[in-house]
């Protein structure tokens, strides 16, 4: 373990204090989480006295069936990453996935190039059925279009960021398309109509198709 990376642990947590939830080091990288409510004023600290000046990247999580999803093999492990060959969210007790408690996460990567270091910062909004954390823009301007994107895909609300509106999908698209309970193959889709001379939305008129992973598997000496 290096230990740039362990005195950047150090450093944080005595710069963050309370701010902190947890710390942890893996494969020569440290992963914060924050309190919700105390982020903003650390991520400003990790700017102004630790050097992180830069926001590399920020994105949605849904821990929706997190490590519960299984491969239909007698040999691959009971637990991993939603590798599932059914759609477990067809049988996804809606009200159960509204008060799922760190449901969603958002994850900040920041970069301090005149330290040679970076962090992973992780903060739970406080509630799943409205979850709101508050925007990092008068801290790094570039998060303005990453949380757009994050609201779009997830819907995750940015407390504080001046336009908060869709970027990637339809003005009139319904859900957010990277939540783990949306459907494959979307609620609607849409078309162009001759006749009223507009795009028009109908109901998904084609059937979700699981797909079964290939398993590879090792010969046996009498099929060599």
């Amino acid at each position: 373990m290096k230990q740039s990376v362990l005195d950047l642990q150090s450093n944080v947590n005595q710069a963050l204090g309370e701010a902190v939830v947890s710390s942890n080091i893996a494969l020569d990288e440290l992963t914060i989480e924050l309190s919700p409510d105390l982020a903003l004023d650390a991520f400003l600290k990790l700017r102004n006295d630790l050097g992180f000046e830069q926001l590399i990247d920020l994105c949605g999580v849904d821990y929706l069936d997190y490590g519960q999803a299984n491969w239909e093999t007698m040999t691959a492990v009971n637990s991993g990453f939603s590798r599932g060959v059914f759609d477990f969210a067809e049988e996804e007790d809606s009200s159960e996935a509204e008060t799922m408690e760190r449901r969603f996460a958002v994850v900040y990567h920041l970069l301090s190039v005149q330290n040679n270091l970076r962090i992973r910062v992780k903060v739970f909004p406080e509630t799943t059925q409205m979850p709101t954390v508050d925007s990092v823009i008068d801290v790094w301007n570039v998060a303005n279009w990453f949380e757009r994107e994050a609201f779009d895909l997830f819907g995750i609300l940015f407390k504080g960021h001046p336009d908060l509106r869709r970027i990637l999908t339809d003005y009139g698209f319904v859900g957010h398309p990277l939540r783990k309970d949306f459907p494959l193959v979307g609620n609607v889709e849409m078309r162009y109509d001759a006749d009223k001379g507009r795009v028009i939305y109908e109901p998904v008129s084609i059937e979700n198709r699981v797909n079964v992973p290939r398993v590879i598997r090792q010969k046996s000496p009498s099929n060599v």
